[in-house]
C-alpha cells in the first residue's frame, strides 16, 4: 500500500504556472469574427467578388479562409477586444505563465493580432487544407502539451472538445445551454463576460430615430387633403422603415473600419462588437423580408417598384455612390424624392411637378448640409473623413450649394402657392405665403448652425430634437391648416 504524499503549496503553485493559457480569437479575445469582417471589407471594396465566393468555398473552409486572408486582413487595431479576456491573459502573464493564441482563423490573421497585442508567446491558426477547429484544435493542443496540460478560453460549441481536453475550461459570453455543455465536458469550468440581452441592441442597430424621414410618405396625402387612403399609407410607412433599417445595418457592416475610427460611431452595435457581423447579416435579411411583406400588403405594383428602387439606390450608395463627389448628395436628395413618390403611389394620389421640384431642391440642400457637417467636424477634430470624396477646402462650395438649393426650394414653393391647384384646395391660399419666410429662416439657420460646428451629421435627426426647428415646423403646419379651414374673406 502506497502512502499519499502531501502536496505543498509551493508544488501546487508550480503546477498552476506550468499550464499554458490558450485563447481563442473570434468571439473570445475579440467580440467579432475576423473572417466575416474580412469578407465584408472585401465586398465593400470589390462588390464583384460576390460572384467568386461559391468557387472559393468549394475548396473547403480552410482554403476559403486562406483566399480571404490573402486578399485582406482585418486591422487588429480596429478590432473590439473583450476586456475580461485581456484581464485573464494579463493575470496569467503576471504569474509567469505562457500564453498562446490558437484560432480557426487564418494563421496570417492570428499572427497579425498576436503581434499587435503583444499578449502571446505563440500564435497558431488555420492554413490551407488544415482547419484548426474543434477536434483538430483539441488534438493539436494535446499533442503539444499533453492531456490537461493547458487551460482554454473559448466561446462556441465547437470548443467543447478543446474544453474537455483542457485542465480548466473558461467560457466567454456563453448561453445557459453552452455553459451547461461546457461544465459537462469539463467539471473545472468557469464563465466570464456573461451574455447580454440583444433585443434592445438590435433595435438600436435598426436606428428607429431615422424613421422620421419616412414621414415624407404622408406628404402627398396631406397635400391632397384626403384621409381615405390613410391605412395603405401607414403600411407603406412600415415597409420603408423596415427596408431603411436593413440598409442602415448593411451600411454599418460595410463601414466598420471607418466607424471604429469615429468618436461617436465607434459605439454603434457592430463597431463596438455588441453584435457580430453574422448577426447583422441575419438582421438585415429579416428586415428586408418584413419590408417586402409589408410592401405586398399595400397592393400597388408601382409602390413595390419604388420600394425596390429605394433599396437598390441605397445599397449602391452604401457600396459606392457615397464616395463619389457631388453624386452622393444628388443621390441622397433623390432618395427623399423617391419617398414622396412612393407615398403618392400607396395613397393613389397624383404627385404634382411642383411637389417633386420642391422636394428635390429641399433635400439637395439638406444633403449638402449633411456633408458640410461632416467636413466641419473633420476640421475641428483633425480626423480623416474616411470613405468620402470631400476635402475641407470644399466647405464653401457645399455651403453655397446648401443655400442656393434651399432658396430654390422656397421659390418653387412660392410658385406652387400661386398655382391653380392651391387656389382650389385652400379657402385662404394667400395665408400660405407665411410658410416661405418660415422655411427660409429654418434653412439658413441650419446652414449657420452647421458652419459653427453645432450640427451633428444628419440634419433631419437634428431637426426632430431641436426646439426651434420643432416650433418652426409646427408654425408652418398651423399656417397650412389655417389656409385650409379659415372662411373666405
Amino acid at each position: 500500500m502506497t502512502a499519499e504524499i502531501p502536496t505543498s503549496p509551493e508544488a501546487s503553485a508550480a503546477r498552476e504556472t506550468d499550464a499554458v493559457l490558450v485563447v481563442d480569437l473570434d468571439g473570445s479575445l475579440c467580440r467579432t469574427d475576423t473572417l466575416h469582417e474580412g469578407l465584408l471589407g472585401l465586398v465593400a471594396r470589390s462588390p464583384g467578388v460576390l460572384l467568386k465566393l461559391p468557387g472559393w468555398f468549394a475548396g473547403g473552409r480552410a482554403a476559403f479562409k486562406a483566399r480571404i486572408a490573402a486578399t485582406t486582413l482585418v486591422d487588429p487595431a480596429t478590432l473590439p477586444m473583450n476586456e475580461d479576456v485581456i484581464a485573464a491573459i494579463t493575470a496569467a502573464r503576471t504569474e509567469g505563465r505562457r500564453t498562446m493564441l490558437v484560432s480557426a482563423a487564418d494563421s496570417r490573421q492570428v499572427t497579425a493580432v498576436a503581434e499587435a497585442t503583444e499578449l502571446f508567446d505563440e500564435a497558431h491558426g488555420s492554413t490551407e487544407g488544415h482547419n484548426l477547429k474543434g477536434e483538430t484544435k483539441a488534438t493539436f493542443l494535446t499533442e503539444r502539451f499533453g492531456e490537461k496540460g493547458f487551460d482554454y478560453i473559448g466561446d462556441a460549441r465547437a470548443d467543447l472538445p478543446v474544453w474537455a481536453a483542457a485542465r480548466k475550461a473558461i467560457t466567454v459570453g456563453a448561453s445557459p445551454a453552452l455553459a451547461r455543455a461546457a461544465e459537462a465536458a469539463n467539471p473545472d469550468t468557469r464563465h466570464i463576460s456573461p451574455p447580454r440581452g440583444r433585443g434592445r441592441t438590435m433595435l438600436r442597430a435598426m436606428r428607429p430615430h431615422q424613421w422620421s424621414k419616412n414621414l415624407l410618405l404622408f406628404l402627398p396625402l396631406l397635400a391632397a387633403h384626403d384621409a381615405s387612403r390613410l391605412v395603405p399609407t401607414l403600411v407603406s410607412f412600415a415597409a420603408f422603415c423596415l427596408v431603411a433599417s436593413a440598409v442602415y445595418v448593411i451600411n454599418d457592416l460595410l463601414d466598420l473600419p471607418a466607424d471604429r475610427a469615429h468618436p461617436r460611431k465607434r459605439l454603434r452595435p457592430f463597431a463596438s462588437g455588441e453584435l457580430t457581423s453574422l448577426q447583422g447579416v441575419g438582421l438585415a435579411a429579416g428586415l428586408l423580408a418584413g419590408g417586402l411583406f409589408a410592401g405586398l400588403l399595400v397592393g400597388k405594383p408601382v409602390f413595390l417598384l419604388l420600394l425596390a428602387v429605394y433599396f437598390a439606390a441605397t445599397f449602391a450608395y452604401s457600396l459606392w455612390l457615397k464616395r463619389k463627389l457631388v453624386v452622393d448628395v444628388i443621390t441622397l436628395a433623390g432618395l427623399y424624392a423617391v419617398r414622396v413618390l412612393a407615398g403618392g403611389a400607396a395613397a393613389s394620389v397624383e404627385i404634382s411637378p411642383w411637389m417633386l421640384g420642391f422636394a428635390m431642391f429641399l433635400f439637395l440642400a439638406l444633403a449638402a448640409v449633411k456633408r458640410q457637417a461632416e467636413l466641419t467636424d473633420q476640421m475641428v477634430t483633425g480626423r480623416a473623413n474616411a470613405g468620402r470624396a470631400y476635402e475641407p477646402e470644399d466647405l464653401p462650395v457645399l455651403r453655397g450649394l446648401a443655400l442656393s438649393a434651399g432658396n430654390a426650394s422656397v421659390l418653387v414653393l412660392a410658385l406652387y402657392i400661386s398655382s391653380d391647384a392651391v387656389q382650389m384646395l385652400y379657402n385662404r391660399p394667400e395665408i400660405l405665403w407665411l410658410i416661405c419666410p418660415i422655411l427660409l429662416y429654418w434653412l439658413v439657420r441650419m446652414v449657420m448652425k452647421t458652419h459653427r460646428g453645432l450640427m451633428n451629421d444628419d440634419p433631419i435627426v437634428y431637426a426632430i430634437s431641436d426646439t426651434v426647428s420643432i416650433a418652426l415646423i409646427a408654425a408652418a403646419g398651423a399656417v397650412a391648416i389655417a389656409g385650409a379651414i379659415l372662411p373666405t374673406g
